[in-house]
């Protein structure tokens, strides 16, 4: 098996399954990296939860603007048309379903969709405790960015999340190094594969059994 994508091509992947015309929310870390790769014939309008919508890519050196960054302190563009609003309304906007798409990163992604990745519960661990639990339950679709296994070489997608959770049934697809797999009633399922994986190595190495939606997905 190999590990075909980077973060910066996976990033690429996931602004591919952006619909034109959403509103959508990237979490702090890898998912900002989406931003970059958004189709410039495309509206697809960014929110951020410190209050901000028309977001763009990250600027250059010479263009930074302190004063205008992303919710984990990133510098960020304005496009043409942002709007800048209070923190509060920003939330509003979370909680009231009013985002199409939110793109998080997680430690642990359970098979029923609940998604855990505020903490991992370890003694003198620090919370990152934020915004994402308001973005899980509140967007309309949740995708997860993230690499599929930990650096100990144990899956992040689980039967049951071991970390305390951030919400529940949230998870609508998620995007891995690996593969991408959907969140059905009946488990994961494999959308589409990376190099040469197979829907049976990922199943037995991650020891959960996989749907194969790949043919589906290409249909």
């Amino acid at each position: 098996m190999t590990t075909q994508l980077s973060r910066q091509e996976l990033a690429k992947r996931i602004a591919s399954d952006i619909p034109e015309g959403s509103y959508v929310n990237l979490g702090i870390g890898a998912p900002t990296l989406v931003a970059n790769d958004l189709p410039e014939d495309q509206e697809i309008i960014l929110h951020t939860e410190n209050g901000m919508l028309g977001m763009g890519e990250a600027p250059e050196t010479a263009r930074v603007d302190p004063d205008l960054v992303n919710a984990g302190k990133q510098p960020v563009t304005a496009l043409a048309g942002a709007s800048y609003f209070h923190h509060a309304d920003s939330f509003g906007m979370m909680r009231g379903g009013h985002l199409d798409v939110c793109v998080l990163g997680a430690f642990q992604v359970a098979e029923n969709g609940d998604l855990a990745n505020w903490s991992t519960g370890a003694l003198g661990a620090i919370p990152a405790v934020g915004g994402a639990m308001d973005l899980a339950i509140g967007a309309k679709h949740l995708y997860v960015m993230m690499d599929l296994l930990t650096k100990q070489g144990e899956s992040k997608l689980v039967t049951t999340c071991s970390y305390p959770l951030t919400g529940l049934g949230c998870v609508s697809r998620v995007y891995t190094d690996f593969a991408v797999f959907d969140v059905t009633p009946n488990g994961f399922a494999v959308r589409e594969l990376f190099g040469d994986n197979t829907v049976g190595e990922l199943s037995e190495l991650l020891t959960l059994e996989l749907a194969d939606e790949t043919h589906a997905a290409r249909a």
